[in-house]
């Protein structure tokens, strides 16, 4: 994805690159529920007969504001699933089914500006990612040539599902998840989700909750959480704005970051596509001193190494012994709103009463979301009460407290290194003088 110095700059977009290294090993990451969910299983034939009238609608423009009648907690309504293309070039969602039943398809292509308008059964635990760069042969089995997009038989060069249009499985590592349970919590009365990076980033990510009939009291700065880790995509530093809520509802950004410093907020040997020299042959090492690629998909630590204190597994498979890695302070750094290690629960899970429906936006506006730290006890309070009480409602529309809650960070934002600062000041002077394009 080229970077530009702002949103008003020509669109990033995303870049073919050549790949230099093969698939490694798939990592699915393992991490505990906040709850220990028993999902009761809704008889298939009843639910398959209802989905027989809603078929997967691909339009352009669709958002979650005119989706109407999202459903309710109603067992046997089916819940609206939309998935939106906001990056200026085609991307490829990828849709995996954990439980319950699923929109009928486990991707598509989905060009510029369209949305698919999909349904899953209100038991459905799933995932959604976006795959980039893909080339398919005639019907979807395989990619267009023998040897794939990487030279390893993959299809897309993120994301890929065996070199496959339809996903049977999940995607190949590194990908921004989108995550549910939607019948979550011990009485099965609450919807878990979430946008994960425990196996790394690839696309911008939002998760935009569609109020149900019974759910429209729900505030939308509560619901409506965003990553966005890549340059260009940032809208300017501010501690809230209005991308996906409305004025009464004003939505805590992450602040401190800009479009410069973004760039280069994955560790260098986690680079799935890492230059092959330093800035053709111009910037001398150290590694932070060469321009990385304008699509710079970043691996977690634990779907680099396997290993288990990266992933919080064998003798780490506890939250007091597995601590996060540097990825995962980089990422939470960029994305404070999203999992960036396995034991990451409590400033990572939203929980809100079931019922309405989610659209997953990819490369959404404005800026990485910070709802959960500014308005953590509101949603604890709002998922163990199910209702917004008088005092919630006076705190998420109050303006001033979003903009000193939390307080600012000493940390500051990821500064690029001058010679990178340098680069992008070049490459935004030269897509000017080309016309906008890289």
């Amino acid at each position: 994805m080229p970077r530009t110095h702002d949103r008003r700059g020509e669109p990033p977009r995303l870049a073919r690159v050549t790949a230099h290294n093969g698939l490694r090993k798939m990592s699915l990451h393992k991490r505990r529920q906040p709850v220990n969910v028993l999902l009761e299983r809704i008889t298939t034939g009843v639910l398959a007969s209802l989905f027989v009238m809603f078929s997967a609608q691909q339009v352009p423009g669709a958002a979650a504001s005119n989706i109407t009648d999202a459903g309710s907690s109603n067992s046997a309504t089916p819940i609206p699933l939309v998935v939106t293309n906001n990056c200026h070039e085609t991307i490829w969602p990828g849709i995996g089914t954990q439980n319950g039943i699923g929109p009928g398809t486990g991707g598509f292509a989905l060009e510029p500006t369209f949305s698919m308008q999909m349904y899953v059964s209100p038991n459905w635990q799933g995932r959604i990612w976006g795959r980039t760069n893909c080339s398919f042969n005639s019907d979807g089995t395989g990619p267009s040539n023998l040897n794939g997009v990487n030279g390893n038989g993959a299809a897309c060069l993120t994301g890929d599902c065996f070199g496959r249009l339809d996903c049977e499985f999940t995607g190949q590592v590194p990908t921004t998840l989108a995550e549910f349970n939607l019948i979550g919590g011990m009485d099965g009365k609450q919807t878990f989700y979430d946008i994960s990076l425990v196996d790394g980033y690839n696309l911008p990510l939002a998760i935009v909750y569609i109020p149900a009939k019974n759910t429209t009291w729900i505030p939308p700065n509560l619901t409506n959480c965003a990553c966005i880790a890549s340059s260009g995509y940032l809208g300017e530093p501010s501690r809230m704005g209005f991308a996906y809520t409305n004025v009464s509802f004003p939505m805590p950004y992450e602040s401190a970051q800009t479009n410069f410093g973004v760039a280069n907020w994955c560790p260098w040997d986690l680079q799935e596509y890492p230059p092959s020299k330093p800035g053709n042959g111009i910037y001398p090492y150290p590694d932070d001193n060469i321009q990385r690629p304008v699509f710079d998909p970043c691996l977690s630590a634990c779907a680099s190494t396997n290993n288990p204190a990266d992933c919080c597994t064998g003798v780490f498979n506890d939250p007091g012994v597995c601590r996060p890695s540097l990825y995962s302070e980089q990422a939470k750094a960029v994305c404070p709103d999203a999992y960036s290690y396995a034991f990451d629960d409590q400033t990572s899970t939203f929980i809100i009463p079931t019922g309405g429906g989610w659209q997953v936006v990819f490369c959404p506006d404005g800026r990485s979301t910070n709802i959960l730290e500014t308005f953590g006890p509101e949603l604890r309070s709002l998922a163990a009460g199910g209702r917004v009480t008088d005092e919630i409602l006076s705190r998420v529309t109050n303006r001033t407290y979003i903009e000193t809650h939390p307080p600012p960070s000493s940390a500051g934002p990821l500064q690029p290194p001058m010679g990178i600062l340098a680069v992008s000041v070049l490459l935004t002077a030269g897509r000017m003088l080309m016309g906008g394009r890289f």
